[in-house]
């Protein structure tokens, strides 16, 4: 493989005169070439046209200490070496044109001679991959008479050093340990999805979009994301949280994009928007599937343009903001019934992560526990804990089936409160534990009682209304939710995938049809079979 040096011509530190003296003194682009350690097949050397004298007797002595080394001229007329846009913009002109053959040559960009700004222009472009492969970096000797020098080749890609690799993953670590509020998590699935997150935040600025249950901690998370970036000193604005749920009408369209004094019957002043509060910051949209149509084309707008348009206003206004939407609803399911914009969707969906339900994380489940306990000791300045009788009768009910936890950690945090708020001495017993599970038993069945009449109706629409009489509630409302999930999916792989999206990671084998098919056959269903329902 034939090397190959990018290299700027030294107007000064190249011009040693023309006697046999020069040869005592360093000279950058001759010296390098006459390292035994680095041969040089070819260099190409950019001078502006004025320095054409100088680039020949560069050339020519090169030729002498190096004869298998080519040089040849590239003409770039800087004009002013110290502008750095104009640099920027001819050394990128050079990069794109130059035919580099990666796979035959190797290349190095010496960033030694030329101005500041124009190594510093080297730098980033070879940083960004316009220039491929190393910086060379040279230098003169340490001892006198050594014409010569010394050199470094430099990789910027940092995960090969040692040291700076381990920095990168300590961040990344704290990173990832920040986003779950320092919890302890096990399950594979919600950490792999962190670890990704934590990279996203830190090296995009494109949309987020969080789904998942209600409870499920869409509103923290975004939270924890911000923070995150302004930690690493990536975003400078506040953080505006908004509900969509909470705006209907002209309410919506006024906050979030503001109006003018006199847009509507009761503006008697202008308002600025929330999209205007959140410039130089992010926005986080939480239930964005509640927006109106109107709502939803102008948010589009103003994250592809920046630009908006305020209630009653003649003239558009700018704001540059960060955008994390959160939903409990799908809303690829609305985009088909017309109620979502498709090309919104699209927009925001670029990274998309469904935070879990508190069912579907039951192995995280004692140090969510812990992590409230501690939350709620903060708030009243005092410790609070369980009998090892309590946390054990409390730890069983909770990881039973009969524990739904419908509003997830928002279940989770009220419980602890109540139970810690009533703790005598701080030590919550078993006495107060079984209360507390008489309390939660008694909300999630008014809740099964009066919110699945859907469920219901879907599975006696598939097997009639005889077979549901016959089958415990508790069944018959995870049987509705398999149907819904194959009616969703384009096979039975991609319905097992979903369903069995914690457990088949622990298994050697994750033949997930082969599993959804014993789940059906237990109903005498074929997966076929309610595809065909929906045609």
């Amino acid at each position: 493989m034939k090397t190959v040096v990018i290299s700027i011509l030294g107007t000064t530190m190249d011009r040693r005169g023309q006697d046999d003296r020069r040869w005592d003194r360093w000279r950058p682009n001759v010296a390098m070439c006459q390292h035994d350690d680095l041969l040089i097949d070819r260099l190409e050397l950019l001078f502006d046209r004025q320095y054409q004298g100088l680039a020949h007797q560069v050339r020519k002595d090169i030729a002498r200490v190096s004869p298998e080394t080519e040089v040849v001229f590239q003409h770039v007329d800087f004009q002013d070496s110290w502008d750095f846009e104009t640099v920027y913009s001819l050394l990128l002109d050079f990069a794109r044109a130059y035919d580099f053959d990666t796979d035959a040559e190797r290349y190095l960009t010496h960033i030694t001679t030329g101005t500041h700004v124009v190594q510093i222009c080297l730098y980033l472009l070879s940083e960004a991959g316009y220039l491929p492969g190393k910086l060379l970096q040279t230098a003169p000797a340490t001892q006198r008479g050594n014409a010569m020098g010394q050199f470094q080749i430099i990789d910027l890609d940092l995960s090969k050093y040692d040291q700076i690799a381990s920095r990168f993953h300590k961040e990344h670590l704290e990173g990832t340990t920040y986003l779950k509020s320092g919890i302890a998590t096990n399950n594979r699935t919600f950490n792999a999805m962190i670890e990704q997150l934590e990279q996203v935040s830190i090296r995009s600025s494109e949309p987020i979009l969080l789904t998942g249950p209600t409870g499920a901690g869409k509103s923290q998370l975004a939270q924890r994301i911000y923070a995150l970036k302004q930690q690493r000193g990536l975003i400078l604005g506040k953080l505006v949280v908004v509900n969509c749920a909470t705006l209907k009408g002209e309410n919506a369209m006024s906050a979030l994009f503001g109006h003018t004094k006199g847009a509507f019957t009761g503006a008697t002043s202008d308002r600025p928007g929330l999209l205007r509060e959140a410039d130089g910051g992010m926005l986080f949209l939480d239930e964005i599937g509640e927006l109106g149509i109107d709502e939803q084309t102008m948010l589009l707008r103003a994250i592809e343009d920046k630009r908006f348009m305020p209630f009653g206003a003649d003239q558009e206004v700018a704001s540059d903001f960060l955008l994390i939407s959160g939903s409990n609803r799908e809303l690829g399911e609305l985009a088909q019934a017309g109620e979502f914009r498709e090309d919104l969707l699209a927009r925001i969906d670029l990274w998309t992560y469904r935070l879990p339900s508190l069912r579907e994380r039951m192995e995280d489940f004692e140090a969510n526990l812990d992590y409230e306990l501690e939350g709620f000791a903060r708030k009243a300045g005092h410790l609070v804990s369980f009998n090892k009788d309590a946390r054990k009768r409390y730890l069983k009910f909770a990881q039973s089936n009969e524990a739904t936890w419908s509003a997830n950690f928002r279940d989770l945090n009220a419980s602890v409160t109540r139970m810690a708020t009533l703790a005598e001495g701080g030590r919550i017993t078993v006495a107060a534990v079984s209360e507390e599970v008489g309390r939660l038993r008694n909300k999630w069945q008014a809740t099964l009682v009066n919110g699945d009449g859907d469920a219901m109706a879907l599975v006696a629409s598939v097997l009639g209304q005889d077979s549901v009489n016959n089958i415990d509630r508790y069944d018959c409302l995870v049987l509705a939710a398999v149907i819904r999930v194959c009616r969703e999916s384009n096979s039975m792989a991609a319905a097992g995938r979903t369903l069995f999206n914690v457990s088949r990671e622990q298994k050697r084998s994750q033949n997930d049809s082969h599993r959804l098919k014993q789940l059906l056959d237990k109903w005498g269903l074929r997966f076929g079979d309610l595809k065909r329902d929906l045609a």
